[in-house]
């Protein structure tokens, strides 16, 4: 295949996928701004600058919170309350087969509550908002998912997945290296604009864009309402394969746990690895941009790749390859290593994403993307949520620690996918759903 047959396949997707693909760029932007700004935020104007931390008037009584819990908190919170949330959505938009009103709902609540975060001015304000957010992406994230898998074909489902990702990964990424300039740059417009102000406005804008670009260019698949079923529950153990014990969406699912609480290890502790490697704030920035650029770069070809060479392949071999990956981040001595190791992280969880969700939505019963895909979805926000947490208590034992328990998460991951998940794409090229036979 030539490089421009290859990239004309590449993306030659429904135009309403690269549609929500832009939307979730636009909203990931606006995401990923808040996971900068909010901390300084907190410490500034939430706390005033107080070194004894942060005030929480709770009943009547005043509960005082270490700034760096204070923040945990919120930033943690939005994320399992986003990931408890989406098998409740995902059903529920697979019962109404109104995916797009879903969209719509969640960027709707994120464009409102991005903008009250100006009008903040307590911490129990800025929890309640994050903790709407959390809310609103609930419903966005399950029913785009289920729009883009319902808006592929069985040959087309990876290169949707990898190419809608590969969006959303560019407006994460491209966040958090504007945000902390833009407000440290402000105040703007003669100081009537703050500096968080002008990253919330943005923020919102964000949302408020990928809403009218969803109502304007976006509609429901016609032909999905005929097939929605009416048994929409998450299986957990598997009954009717000979010599399988677990279902292969929850299966998936528990390895993208495992991938993600590999990947999000680095985030709570930049201060160890900063002393550690003897570098710069910057560095550090380079290192954990350079999972990211992994991601953008191999996403869409690798999610391409899995239609024709099968899914399962990639996702064992992305498990596998994110063992050592991971490891080698708790014994590398210099920035160099880092980033390399960072950069073979990005390129294991490539492999795994994009053919993972396209094997779940292969799985998937008709009508049914929402629930199942659901899993996925839910699935890698708790890792993203968990992964600092664990990163955060462990390193207290030693710095390697968090880093091995990733290790071997990674190759448990690998041996469930092996030994629970069969392919969906035969030896033909032609790829069949499995499901429900």
């Amino acid at each position: 295949m030539g490089v421009v047959s290859y990239v004309r396949r590449l993306f030659s997707v429904d135009r309403r996928v690269l549609v929500l693909a832009l939307a979730r760029a636009m909203d990931s932007l606006g995401n990923s701004f808040l996971i900068v700004v909010l901390p300084l935020f907190i410490g500034d104007v939430i706390a005033g600058g107080a070194t004894s931390g942060v005030t929480v008037g709770i009943g009547g009584f005043d509960v005082t919170l270490a700034e760096s819990l204070a923040v945990g908190v919120v930033l943690s919170m939005f994320g399992f309350l986003n990931s408890f949330g989406q098998p409740f959505t995902g059903r529920w938009s697979d019962r109404t087969q109104k995916r797009r009103a879903f969209v719509l709902f969640g960027l709707g609540v994120l464009a409102v509550t991005n903008v009250a975060y100006a009008f903040a001015g307590t911490y129990l304000q800025l929890f309640v908002i994050r903790a709407l957010q959390g809310f609103g992406v609930a419903f966005t994230v399950p029913a785009t998912i289920a729009l883009v898998n319902e808006l592929a074909t069985d040959d087309t489902r990876g290169n949707n997945m990898g190419v809608f990702n590969t969006f959303r990964l560019l407006g994460f990424g491209l966040g958090p290296i504007f945000a902390g300039g833009l407000v440290h740059s402000g105040p703007y417009f003669g100081g009537a604009l703050t500096g968080y102000n002008a990253a919330f406005t943005i923020a919102a804008a964000g949302a408020l864009l990928s809403f009218v670009l969803v109502t304007l260019l976006v509609e429901d698949p016609e032909t999905v309402e005929a097939d929605a079923g009416d048994d929409l529950s998450i299986a957990v153990l598997d009954h009717e394969r000979e010599g399988k014990f677990l279902d292969p969406v929850f299966t998936l699912g528990v390895a993208s746990l495992f991938m993600a609480i590999g990947i999000a290890l680095l985030a709570a502790i930049e201060s160890q690895v900063n002393a550690r490697l003897d570098q710069t704030a910057f560095l550090f920035g380079i290192e954990f941009a350079a999972f990211v650029l992994a991601q953008v770069l191999l996403q869409a070809p690798i999610g391409d790749a899995s239609d024709t060479y099968g899914r399962k392949p990639f996702v064992l071999g992305g498990l596998l390859l994110l063992a050592p990956a991971t490891l080698a981040q708790g014994f590398v001595t210099e920035p160099w290593m880092m980033i390399v190791a960072r950069f073979v992280q990005g390129i294991a969880g490539a492999a795994v994403f994009a053919p993972a969700m396209a094997l779940a939505g292969d799985y998937a019963r008709a009508g049914q993307s929402g629930t199942q895909l659901s899993v996925l979805t839910m699935a890698f926000g708790l890792g993203v949520a968990i992964g600092p947490l664990v990163s955060g208590a462990l390193a207290a034992i030693s710095y390697a620690t968090p880093f091995v328990l990733g290790g071997a998460l990674a190759l448990l991951g690998a041996i469930l996918v092996h030994t629970q998940v069969e392919d969906t794409v035969r030896d033909d090229d032609a790829p069949e759903a499995v499901a429900g036979d």
